[in-house]
């Protein structure tokens, strides 16, 4: 047996029976997880250039995640609507004055607070159309409900993922809501990449040891730097630091390969990606530490030696 969106709204205490539709937000200029890491995304589906919440209640708010999956967001009362020019902006938020600017209307939307138990966790398959962005309800296909705290996606490959640092934050927060990201980023080592999304800058890091890429990391979930000393002064510079964060996985190693190795890694990659020159890599000379079981860089610094460019043996 199939279990629907309509199902699980029903369990909840939902009158399927009131006039509703059924809403994915997903627009390219405004992606849906700046806009819920920022807490923008009830401002955002409030303004809209046509009537799209006229005559109806209720609002099932989702926004959209990879393919045709759909992540909900909440269930919300039509209250009413203004001009779009009566609407609020918000000084944080530079996009909250194009909505203002471009949009016909303001909607007046209320939480019901019966549904917050499945926002994040509930996800659907919204189907093929997904340009057809408000749809009259119908029971799509439920595809997962998670366990509370997970906020996630299935890990599915560590070269496929990139990972905010709210989302960083979250991992640690409830671990063992996502056991499978314990478990995998535990199992391996190697070279990571920390975009800082603002400036474009780069820094690259290594982890090993026993914890692997979970044991290096929950040192940046802690405090956004990891201990690294441009990141730190990128954060006291930037406010919107740690939060501008994306880590990532370059390669994958064995937690077993010597160091030293790891650390050749490391420096080529610095020189591909120019961490060095145009990044957030230190330029220093700082002796080896190779007792260090989670590749903190203040300790993998190097100058570009003509040694740690050769390609290591075997590789």
């Amino acid at each position: 047996m199939t279990i629907g969106l309509i199902d699980i709204l029903k369990l909840a205490g939902f009158d399927t029976a009131s006039r509703w539709k059924l809403v994915r937000h997903q627009d390219n200029r405004y992606p849906a997880e700046e806009l819920l890491r920022h807490d923008w995304f009830e401002l955002y589906q409030s303004y809209q250039r046509r009537p799209v919440f006229h005559n109806v209640k209720k609002i099932a708010s989702f926004y959209g995640m990879p393919g045709t999956r759909a992540g909900f967001f909440g269930i919300y009362k039509v209250i009413g609507h203004t001009p779009g020019s009566t609407g609020p902006t918000l000084d944080t938020c530079s996009w909250s004055n194009e909505w203002h600017r471009s949009a016909k209307f303001f909607y007046l939307l209320e939480r019901d607070p019966r549904f917050d138990d499945l926002r994040d966790r509930l996800v659907i398959d919204w189907g093929r159309a997904t340009r057809s962005w408000v749809q009259a309800p119908t029971n799509k296909r439920v595809l997962e409900i998670r366990e509370p705290g997970r906020y996630l996606p299935p890990f599915e490959d560590y070269l496929e993922f990139s990972l905010s640092f709210s989302q960083l934050r979250d991992l640690f927060e409830n671990e063992e809501a996502h056991r499978e990201w314990r478990a995998r980023l535990s199992a391996v080592g190697g070279i990571y990449l920390i975009l800082a999304e603002k400036s474009g800058e780069m820094y690259v890091g290594s982890a090993s040891g026993d914890g692997g890429f979970w044991g290096r990391w929950r040192q940046y979930a802690a405090t956004g730097h990891g201990g690294n000393a441009l990141l730190k002064k990128l954060m006291k510079r930037d406010p919107t630091y740690p939060h501008a964060f994306r880590y990532s996985v370059l390669q994958i190693l064995p937690k077993t390969m010597a160091r030293e190795e790891i650390l050749q890694r490391e420096a080529i990659y610095k020189v591909k990606l120019g961490s060095r020159a145009t990044g957030l890599n230190l330029n220093c000379r700082v002796r080896w530490n190779s007792g260090n079981a989670h590749g903190d860089a203040r300790n993998t610094e190097v100058r570009n030696d003509p040694r740690l460019l050769q390609r290591p043996p075997g590789s």
